[in-house]
């Protein structure tokens, strides 16, 4: 379960980095406004990852699920997006100029936050692996476009070295190239693709096939790679893979492999009774019982209203 609890005592932009390093994509938000007596202050930054785990500080109990909730929304369409938390009879007072998204808030304090919140989405990671001159020129060129890029040889090349998000291009060019696809398919890559010809590659494939590789993972290895640029010569061709590759991103197909093997259900959204904010029906949120049926939370003081008295939060049927 994804932590919704703000890490305090983080350095967000420390983290940030890491997070760049390690090739994840996590969301960045600022509070850009404020309106006292809210408890976010201009300038206080955190961060959301994908999984919708909080670093930093922002603001109380109201804003921090629907801080969550916009994160993982503008990562997932990957734009930015203001979004203004207040009293709803602010949004009707004040201008609110068009593509900000207004979420009215019903919590004790009366203050307002504007945050925006931008996408950062990890660069791709490409690991060479083999030492040919083309290797080294692909290489470069990669980190030419501000991608994250590794060089290895076949001899020192492990999946432990293969995140969800690096794409593998094997490129021993018949020095342990069945070995070093054997190690790439373990490891899960998003993308691998083997520098060869369609000839050689049909060897290779028929070799891993007949060590038991099923034909499902022989199907994610591509070969031969590189855009058909021609006839070129062998530093030429690291051009013509940077160019599918880049292709790749741009059509999406560059994106982390998931890895577990059922999908992740996000936890059911319901409605705080109280105070009439959305939150995550999770343990997390203070649940509580009350004739069969289990209420969730934002804050200690909503649960302790509903405690008091649930009959007068619970909307009941009016007859006809």
């Amino acid at each position: 379960m994804a932590s919704h609890t703000p890490m305090e005592g983080v350095d967000v932009m420390a983290r940030a980095v890491e997070l760049v390093r390690q090739g994840e994509s996590f969301t960045m938000a600022t509070v850009v406004w404020r309106q006292a007596p809210s408890s976010g202050h201009h300038g206080s930054r955190a961060i959301v990852t994908e999984d919708g785990t909080l670093y930093g500080w922002i603001g109380g109990a109201c804003a921090e699920p629907v801080l969550i909730r916009e994160a993982k929304r503008v990562l997932k369409e990957g734009k930015a997006s203001l979004v203004w938390l207040g009293q709803e009879k602010d949004f009707a007072d004040m201008h609110v100029p068009e593509g900000v998204m207004t979420v009215p808030i019903s919590c004790q304090s009366d203050g307002a936050l504007q945050i925006f919140i931008e996408p950062v989405a990890a660069s791709p990671h490409v690991l060479v692996v083999g030492r040919s001159p083309m290797a080294m020129t692909l290489v470069d060129l990669v980190r030419d476009v501000g991608w994250r890029s590794e060089l290895v040889s076949h001899e020192e090349f492990s999946s432990a070295q293969i995140t969800p998000s690096t794409a593998v291009i094997v490129a021993t060019q018949g020095h342990g190239d069945e070995d070093a696809l054997e190690v790439a398919l373990q490891g899960e890559p998003t993308f691998l693709g083997l520098v060869a010809s369609a000839k050689r590659g049909q060897s290779v494939k028929g070799f891993l096939a007949d060590n038991g590789i099923s034909q499902a993972r022989l199907d994610r290895i591509q070969v031969p790679i590189g855009l058909d640029l021609g006839h070129t010569n062998h530093r030429e061709i690291a051009v013509s893979i940077l160019a599918e590759l880049v292709k790749l991103k741009a059509d999406g197909a560059l994106k982390a492999q998931e890895r577990t093997m059922l999908p992740m259900l996000e936890p059911e959204q319901v409605e705080d009774l109280v105070c009439h904010m959305t939150v995550e029906a999770v343990p997390a949120n203070r649940p509580f019982e009350y004739e069969g049926t289990t209420y969730y939370f934002c804050a200690p003081g909503c649960r302790k209203a509903f405690e008091k008295d649930p009959e007068a939060f619970i909307p009941r049927e009016v007859p006809c």
